[in-house]
């Protein structure tokens, strides 16, 4: 059955590029449009099974689209397209009553197979970003990310974090995890940068400060 979509993307190239390849793979791109406003009135007009919707636009982005086309009552699937990973980006997506998260840099049949699952009723984000999609659908804290310190990191870093907070070592962290020392120190760097502090110590007492701890078992007792 060939699902009928409207594709929202302010890149001329690449809304051209996506409509060849769907349309190749029993694809209908009613239409492709660039703004968001051309696109909030054609999904009412159009009625597609799909929406997919670019995440970074001038004027008005696609987060603005998504709570607006929901706010008309627009009840058919919305699937975020985006070249951004962040887990804010994702989290703020689910919120908003969006039924897939995907990145750009997808195969076309992995797209293809994603739309499918969506209109079928799942919710699917990018593989890399699946184990915050388990959290959400578990109920973690989504309504608490904008107040959490910690929620642009990454489940891996969060861990990091936890061990630094322990006062533990590059090297040991790295054994203890069995990843490199290099590793290690590209997450802390990270880290840092995310939390907005210039030095792991700072970094440690704001995880001190919001009682993060690993939730690694043989660390559940630890003060």
């Amino acid at each position: 059955m060939a699902l009928n979509i409207l594709l929202i993307d302010d890149h001329t190239l690449f809304r051209e590029g996506l409509e060849g390849l769907l349309s190749r793979r029993n694809i209908n791109i009613l239409a492709a449009v660039g703004s968001g406003q051309e696109g909030l009135r054609l999904a009412t007009e159009l009625d597609p099974d799909v929406i997919l919707l670019d995440m970074r636009m001038p004027e008005m982005d696609g987060m603005e689209v998504l709570r607006q086309l929901r706010k008309n009552g627009f009840t058919n699937p919305i699937a975020m397209l985006t070249t951004s990973s962040d887990e804010r980006d994702l989290v703020e997506s689910l919120r908003s009553g969006a039924q897939g998260y995907l990145l750009k840099d997808m195969e076309p049949d992995q797209l293809v197979l994603a739309l499918r699952d969506i209109v079928a009723g799942k919710t699917v984000v990018a593989p890399d970003l699946a184990p915050v999609l388990a959290r959400v659908v578990q109920g973690d804290s989504i309504t608490a990310a904008d107040e959490n310190p910690f929620s642009k990191l990454t489940p891996r870093e969060n861990e990091i974090l936890a061990l630094l907070a322990e006062g533990q070592s590059n090297k040991v962290i790295a054994r203890n995890l069995g990843i490199s020392d290099g590793t290690v120190k590209l997450h802390v760097k990270s880290i840092l940068r995310k939390l907005g502090v210039h030095s792991r110590v700072e970094a440690a007492v704001m995880a001190v400060e919001h009682g993060l701890r690993t939730s690694r078992g043989n660390q559940d007792e630890a003060g």
